[in-house]
């Protein structure tokens, strides 16, 4: 097994479930330093623990609400101060609501994205200092294909996704000479506790249930990058090739597709 990132510290953030949590398994497996960031205390301790006890690598965790930002930036900096620096930046944590745009209200917008990409950008602001000092570094922004596929009932989840791509697209221009990777995560549905709060009534999971990513594949994926020049990870491959379409012939692709979006 390639341990290319033994001895690297990573930062997690929402790292206590979901992606977050099977890519700082899959990073102590390699050998990683962890440094794992989350709202959720309990869950964290839990992880840290187990991840130390079968790995014997080094695991940090610090709670925070990355949509906090005057706090979360005294958490980073006693990241930074903790680890010496960080390697490897992934920007995990966020959230989703399923409802047409008429039905969402302004609160879930603004905490949207509040957590989707000012977390984000904030937890990016903070890290990449340091990463810049030494002339190395590497951040993975989990986005989504609907920052490249809008569908109907995702319209403001759609829109945070949209600003994290262009963002990291931006990012990863000015970082070139500067020895730093910013790599984007393109996923489409994934069986995690996202859908919990995104699809209450459950109706969109068993839709398209059959279709759905595990964690670990895509943990997999963003494990495998970490420290190459990869510009982006889209999955599943089909998904992939369809947000190409959409690019290429919009308008077709809405209408042949329109039915199926539709189904959240």
């Amino acid at each position: 097994m390639s341990r290319h990132i033994q001895g690297k510290k990573i930062l997690i953030t929402g790292a206590s479930s979901g992606i977050g949590k099977s890519i700082a398994e899959l990073a102590a497996q390699k050998g990683a330093d962890l440094y794992l960031l989350a709202r959720r205390e309990e869950a964290l301790q839990e992880l840290s623990a187990s991840l130390q006890a079968k790995y014997g690598i080094h695991c940090s965790w610090y709670t925070a609400d990355v949509s906090d930002t005057s706090v979360l930036q005294g958490v980073l900096d006693r990241i930074l101060a903790d680890s010496g620096g960080i390697d490897i930046l992934v920007n995990n944590a966020g959230f989703g609501v399923f409802r047409s745009f008429e039905e969402a209200t302004l609160e879930e917008m603004e905490n949207m994205f509040a957590v989707n990409v000012f977390g984000l950008v904030a937890c990016t602001k903070g890290m990449l200092p340091s990463m810049q000092k030494k002339g190395s570094g590497h951040i993975i922004n989990i986005a989504s294909q609907a920052g490249k596929i809008a569908t109907p009932k995702s319209s403001l989840y759609a829109a945070t996704k949209h600003a994290v791509l262009g963002f990291t697209n931006s990012l990863r221009m000015e970082v070139k000479d500067a020895g730093i990777y910013v790599t984007a995560v393109n996923p489409g549905p994934i069986k995690t506790e996202f859908f919990d709060h995104a699809d209450k009534s459950g109706q969109y999971v068993k839709n398209i249930e059959r279709y759905m990513l595990l964690p670990q594949e895509v943990a997999q994926k963003v494990v495998n990058a970490m420290l190459t020049p990869k510009r982006e990870i889209n999955l599943p491959g089909w998904m992939s090739a369809g947000s190409v379409a959409y690019q290429l012939f919009p308008g077709l692709f809405e209408r042949l597709a329109g039915r199926a979006f539709s189904k959240k």
